[in-house]
């Protein structure tokens, strides 16, 4: 296995600290809109954009976590069953402006089972995409970010691994690991 660094921790920080104020240039107070962070690994995404937001508006956004295990096209597809995350909405969406987050984005399935997920909670005004990484050229669906950390040219055996510091790494640091044969 060979690991690559893309983006390390001090331009990880640059990284979210524009998206951040990409987010308030278009959404400004936030009072109409929220943040769902993608179960599993766009809960870490969120919460970091989340206390970024914070030190900038001076105020909390409206945070929650959205499992979409149950609403994938392969769930039934896999030899061993998917393990649900914890799902945490603590408010409707009905008529806001949903900021969806996750880590990577790679074939758009996710994103597309994100989008059944939340409509459990109301029917957003609208719905924008924010990833630390797009792997181009790998989509399956017609799924495009709104805001975006880096562009990443990577093949199919290749995956982004994006590690945050005090979760079994000792640094924020964003990794692309090529399978080699023995």
């Amino acid at each position: 296995m060979q690991k690559r660094l893309i983006v390390n921790h001090q331009l990880l920080d640059i990284m979210v600290m524009r998206l951040c104020h990409q987010l308030v240039e278009n959404h400004s107070d936030f009072s109409d809109s929220v943040i769902l962070g993608l179960q599993p690994r766009g809960k870490f995404v969120a919460q970091r954009i989340q206390s970024t937001l914070a030190a900038i508006l001076g105020r909390q956004v409206p945070t929650g976590f959205l499992d979409t295990t149950f609403h994938r096209d392969d769930f039934r597809r896999r030899e061993t069953p998917l393990t649900a995350n914890a799902t945490k909405v603590d408010f409707l969406i009905e008529g806001k402006k949903v900021i969806l987050v996750d880590d990577v984005l790679y074939t758009g399935r996710s994103v597309r089972a994100a989008l059944d997920a939340m409509i459990a909670y109301g029917r957003p005004a609208s719905v924008e995409l924010l990833v630390l990484i797009d792997r181009l050229y790998t989509r399956h669906l017609p799924i495009e970010a709104t805001y975006v950390g880096r562009q990443v040219n990577s093949l199919q055996s290749q995956r982004v691994l994006v590690e945050w510091k005090g979760q079994q790494a000792t640094e924020d640091n964003i990794w692309l690991i090529t399978k080699t044969e023995d």
